[in-house]
């Protein structure tokens, strides 16, 4: 094999957003385009020289491709070990784990996360840091500086190597090690969760079915749920991973995992559902007869994850996205905890689990997690609702109801307006933007405007500033909708509207949500001009 430096020229647009590059999988297969992107990566992190790093995705289209042109610059820049996942498959909180246990000094994943996979869909790569977590935006910003000048990338002229067999080789002077990429995640649940109790529960009669979404997710739910766990074989649909997500879209919400939310919706469904996303670090906890939202189930984990015995000993702090509903706030409060709110981007919560100062971290876009990992994860977040419904031996309806009479209700929806044009959509946030510091005191739709402001957070560990991360607007009586254009997407702009209303406990704890929350969806979409501006009339998506 022979090293060969390869000049190129800068690609446009290969900029990180929140949770590294997004883009068209046809995009990343242009020549040299992986390569640049990589490089720059390498050279922004002081270069990988005598490093180790992890590797793997969540199997969608061109991942493996993409991981052997990874592992080949890496020994070609003087990388020590790779640490790679049988097949190229690894999952995002999988990733994380390897990277912290084995104590890499970084990792690469390939990922769209929950968007469509497909030559003709998305595909994506981010660099995690040495304490398991995405790249905060010092680094991400260092690697798009590196993008916009990088003249030559450094990779080997060898074949392929096979990722499907465990065990160690060389790739010219560095050792790839191929591993089993479920049992290190394993080992590390059965620290965290009673998985007695939890067996006990399957083996007196408890039902569950978790959707897999033809995702990664489906090896480590079938080896835990039915293999450990002694769930019934069937319990995990959708189990094999598949390059196009069996032509699906690997979003764990009620719009794309719908066929799992009608069978649990039904009077003979099962006592508990879930489902999880392309890259297993979402989730979409349901129980019969009732969808749990994200913002709830964060709430319900931080008041109940003493009884799991990973938590036994309390919890430091909670910590959510700016978005997410503030029912945390209220567990936080009443329990004396730490509360932190956050930019979204799970990277923001990195410090804070460093640092001790949380335990438990969520966002509204159903990722949820703790310091186990430093990234969200789905299958985590089912294992701790399991535990805690088979120490608690009531349904998952009974809990809501218990934990809404205990502390209020915070009724919360998202609407996703996907693919508006771009240049509609920074009309729309512009003009809102524009007008903020006049809404105090304005009336629209019969609301009151009490404040409106553009967030900005101080990291309270390192002090560092992140500005212009949505747009809040607050009404009179306790209601609240944020606005933010999200960083997710790789066709157009996809707005977000995240609409709340707090209700206290004692209060009208069992409406429709939507019909709680429509005197503040009415307001707000007159506020922006959602329909003069955009021309939609309705949400893609409302979870």
């Amino acid at each position: 094999m022979t090293k060969v430096t390869q000049p190129c020229t800068p690609f446009e647009g290969q900029k990180p957003g929140t949770s590294g590059l997004r883009k068209k999988t046809r995009v990343f297969m242009q020549p040299g385009f992986v390569e640049c992107f990589v490089q720059s990566t390498f050279n922004a992190v002081g270069g990988v020289a005598g490093k180790t790093l992890v590797v793997g995705g969540d199997g969608r289209y061109f991942n493996a491709e993409a991981i052997q042109i990874i592992l080949r610059m890496a020994a070609a820049n003087g990388a020590k070990r790779a640490i790679v996942g049988q097949g190229g498959l690894l999952s995002t909180p999988a990733a994380s784990n390897l990277i912290r246990q084995r104590k890499a000094d970084g990792g690469l994943i390939l990922s769209a996360s929950h968007n469509p996979g497909g030559i003709d869909a998305d595909f994506g790569l981010k660099y995690n840091i040495s304490n398991g977590g995405p790249a905060p935006e010092g680094v991400t910003d260092a690697i798009f500086a590196q993008t916009k000048t990088i003249s030559e990338y450094h990779t080997l002229d060898t074949a392929d190597l096979d990722l499907n067999q465990i065990g160690e080789t060389a790739l010219d002077e560095m050792a790839v090690e191929i591993v089993d990429p479920v049992t290190d995640y394993a080992d590390l649940m059965q620290t965290l969760f009673d998985f007695d109790a939890i067996r006990a529960l399957f083996a007196g009669g408890f039902s569950l079915r978790f959707d897999a979404m033809h995702a990664v997710t489906g090896p480590y739910a079938t080896a835990i749920l039915e293999g450990l766990l002694g769930a019934p074989d069937g319990t995990v649909m959708n189990a094999v991973p598949s390059v196009d997500f069996g032509k699906g879209h690997p979003d764990p919400n009620p719009i794309w995992a719908k066929p799992l939310v009608d069978l649990v919706m039904g009077d003979d469904g099962p006592d508990f559902a879930a489902a999880s996303d392309g890259d297993g670090d979402r989730n979409m906890i349901l129980g019969r007869g009732i969808y749990v939202t994200p913002s709830d189930s964060l709430a319900v984990l931080a008041a109940n994850a003493h009884l799991a015995p990973g938590y036994a000993g309390g919890l430091a702090g909670v910590a959510r996205s700016m978005p997410t509903s503030r029912a945390a706030d209220r567990v936080a409060e009443a329990k004396g905890l730490g509360c932190y709110e956050t930019p979204t981007g799970w990277k923001f919560f990195g410090n804070l689990l460093d640092a001790g100062k949380v335990t438990l971290c969520g966002e509204e876009s159903a990722g949820t997690g703790s310091d186990h990992v430093r990234e969200k994860d789905g299958l985590w977040a089912v294992l701790l609702w399991l535990n805690i419904l088979a120490a608690r031996k009531v349904s998952v309806q009974d809990i809501l109801a218990d934990h809404w009479q205990t502390y209020g209700r915070n009724y919360y929806s998202r609407h996703d307006y996907e693919a508006i044009a771009t240049d509609k959509a920074n009309a729309l946030m512009t003009g809102l933007t524009d007008r903020m510091d006049d809404l105090p005191g304005t009336v629209v739709g019969g609301l009151t405007i009490a404040g409106a402001d553009q967030f900005s957070y101080t990291d309270p560990v390192d002090g560092s500033v992140s500005r212009n991360q949505g747009l809040r607007i607050h009404f009179e009586g306790g209601g609240r909708a944020v606005l933010r254009l999200s960083g997710t997407g790789t066709e157009g702009a996809t707005l977000r509207v995240y609409l709340e209303r707090y209700e206290p406990a004692g209060g009208d704890l069992f409406l429709d949500t939507q019909d709680a929350l429509s005197g503040i969806i009415a307001a707000t979409r007159a506020l922006c001009q959602l329909t003069e501006t955009t021309g939609r009339t309705a949400p893609d998506v409302m979870t």
